[in-house]
């Protein structure tokens, strides 16, 4: 393909409280084995993008722990491959990222030592599937400056969380509002871009000589009556993780079959890294349904409508019910949890009970003694 990716994976989200505290937003674990960012690697990987990379900073050590090799998305190549890039200290800076045009214009040599005409810039996290070269096909169809993938949400959806797009027949953007305070249309941006690389470089550098940071504000926004914008509807499945809520339903979407077959058993495939665990094991007395239990895992209990990281132990007569057991998880015997979230490797004491009330999710951070001296 004759561009290049660029992954946003550096923000953080305090809508998601806790779980953020610990790691980056893209780094949180989805449908038992797989990362937030693993979605928009392999979405590139699978359209052919053989030079990607990723900007991160907030809470970085578990998201670079993940991206270590490269193997697993198929960029460990001699020509192309995973970047992973980091705030530096330089002569000319030494700044954290400001925004994510700023992370950008820090990696600046990234694009200009590039050669592909063409950049595909993509937030990491989001959960979806998608053909990059469609979304080019159609950028050079509209000869466009700026193509923004966006998605007309279901009603009921809080759309002042996204940014909202206007658009006309033809579906060039008229309007963008980021975060309105009362949306006038239900179509959002999807955090999914595609420009020329010599044009991002210029935007990106005219954005720093003004003290500006913001991608979407001072380049989509203020470029907005300039350039010529284009909207990418898409209908298939897309889901931005930006809050526990989000986060909570985008795991229990994952238990709809037809969910789980669109996004396991149809091409393209959702690679991860892989680790090397005993299948689940399923001892007397345990009775599992209509939930995901990953690998390395062993259930004594009772689970229903939950998804169970890997490496998690529920103890004999335990309930656990539309919950999410995050990854290394010991829950005690006789615990009861429901419409809860809890973190990864908690010790969760024998005879707890932790319920989300009034349909709020709770989240479970349990002190670990298993590690402790």
């Amino acid at each position: 393909m004759r561009a290049i990716g660029i992954v946003l994976a550096g923000g953080n989200n305090h809508r998601m409280r806790e779980l953020s505290q610990k790691r980056a937003v893209c780094a949180m674990p989805v449908a038992g084995s797989y990362r937030s960012i693993d979605f928009t690697l392999s979405n590139m990987t699978n359209s052919h993008i053989q030079k990607v990379a990723v900007l991160t900073q907030y809470n970085a050590r578990s998201l670079n722990e993940h991206l270590s090799s490269s193997k697993w998305w198929d960029f460990g190549r001699k020509q192309g491959g995973l970047y992973v890039l980091t705030p530096t200290v330089t002569s000319d800076n030494s700044n954290w990222y400001r925004g994510t045009a700023d992370a950008i214009y820090q990696n600046l040599s990234f694009l200009k030592n590039s050669h592909e005409p063409y950049v595909v810039v993509a937030s990491g996290d989001c959960v979806y599937k998608m053909d990059f070269n469609r979304l080019l096909e159609y950028h050079i169809e509209k000869k466009a400056d700026i193509t923004i993938v966006c998605r007309e949400m279901e009603p009921g959806t809080e759309v002042e969380r996204f940014g909202t797009i206007r658009m006309n027949e033809d579906y060039r953007v008229e309007e963008y509002e980021e975060k309105p305070l009362q949306a006038k249309t239900n179509t959002v941006s999807c955090g999914i871009y595609v420009l020329r690389r010599r044009q991002l470089i210029e935007m990106i550098e005219k954005c720093a000589e003004e003290d500006r940071y913001d991608f979407v504000r001072d380049v989509l926004i203020r470029y907005r009556g300039l350039k010529r914008i284009f909207g990418y509807k898409i209908r298939d499945y897309w889901r931005n993780i930006a809050s526990v809520e989000d986060y909570f339903q985008t795991n229990m979407d994952f238990l709809k079959p037809e969910i789980r077959k669109y996004f396991f058993n149809e091409y393209p495939d959702i690679y991860s890294k892989v680790d090397d665990l005993p299948p689940a094991k399923y001892n007397v007395g345990s009775r599992v349904r209509n939930s995901l239990v990953s690998s390395g895992c062993i259930i004594n209990g009772e689970v229903e409508n939950s998804v169970i990281f890997k490496n998690s132990y529920i103890g004999n007569n335990c309930v656990i019910r539309n919950s999410i057991i995050l990854n290394n998880v010991y829950i005690g015997d006789n615990s009861y949890i429901d419409n809860c979230i809890v973190e990864s490797r908690g010790t969760i004491c024998v005879n707890s009970r932790f319920v989300g009330e009034s349909g709020k999710i709770r989240i479970v951070v349990e002190k670990n003694e298993r590690y402790t001296m």
